[in-house]
């Protein structure tokens, strides 16, 4: 086997074992996103089972990340009634025109001590060189809701 055949061999072999069990199984949540998405009928049908979709998935959520994401599902929509929520590798997302902007990832996902509310870089957040996309959440008060609000406002301006 030459060198090259070889190198090629050990990278496919360790390519499998780059992925956490909870990264492939979202990368396949979003295959099937991807593959029902195309099969839908008029936009508004699609709009109504995305939603259900989601609403579908933030009910599967253990109680205090199916509680935070109900919240910010109500938030998200009452900010910015013109994103589209859609699932986005599993999870409940906010999209406009096709594109995510903003997302909800429930600490279960991929087994993490708090849960995230995140930004896409299609979000208008631009601050100076640096502003945050990510915050972790492990509870939600109103003056988190508020500013949650304001950020998505802010960033579909």
């Amino acid at each position: 086997m030459t060198k090259t055949q070889q190198s090629t061999k050990n990278s496919e072999n360790t390519a499998s074992e780059q992925w956490t069990d909870e990264e492939r199984a979202a990368m396949k949540e979003r295959a099937k996103e991807v593959k029902a998405s195309a099969r839908r009928g008029t936009k508004a049908d699609k709009a109504a089972q995305d939603e259900a979709a989601v609403l579908a998935k933030i009910a599967e959520m253990q109680d205090s990340d199916r509680v935070m994401a109900e919240r910010i599902h109500a938030v998200v929509r009452a900010s910015a009634p013109e994103l589209a929520p859609k699932l986005w590798y599993g999870m409940p997302a906010y999209a406009r025109d096709g594109k995510v902007v903003c997302f909800f990832q429930s600490a279960q996902k991929f087994n993490a001590r708090y849960a995230t509310f995140g930004f896409n870089d299609t979000a208008r957040l631009d601050e100076d060189t640096m502003w945050p996309t990510a915050f972790a959440l492990t509870g939600l008060t109103a003056a988190d809701e508020a500013r949650i609000g304001e950020l998505v406002a802010r960033a579909v301006k």
